[in-house]
């Protein structure tokens, strides 16, 4: 009995064992590392300051000028417009002054 146990144990893992390390592999190559992408967005928007040059998901460029729980209100364009998104609409913050560029060409 045990030995007909054994040999159908491992003729289980002799068919499916490359199966399960696929499937991990799998999981290592595709949601390890969006868990990182994940930390590093939720740590992005948890250091938003005022006056931080940011880029929305929609590619609006702005200023924010105040952060209030999960919305947050950028100065956009020559004029200062005050527009108000959602903590999440923030897609990255900015080192270069892109929104000064735009403005400048807005301006000629």
């Amino acid at each position: 009995m045990s030995s007909s146990f054994t040999e159908g144990l491992s003729s289980f893992f002799s068919s499916y064992g490359l199966l399960i390390v696929l499937m991990v592999a799998m999981f290592a190559i595709m949601i390890i590392p969006q868990r990182r992408r994940d930390k590093k967005v939720k740590d992005m928007l948890g250091n938003l300051k005022t006056g931080n040059r940011v880029r929305t998901i929609g590619g609006i460029y702005g200023t924010i000028s105040t952060i209030k729980d999960d919305t947050v209100i950028l100065l956009v364009g020559p004029d200062k417009v005050k527009l108000v998104f959602a903590r999440g609409a923030i897609a990255q913050v900015e080192d270069a002054g892109v929104e000064n560029e735009m403005t400048q060409e807005v301006v000629k």
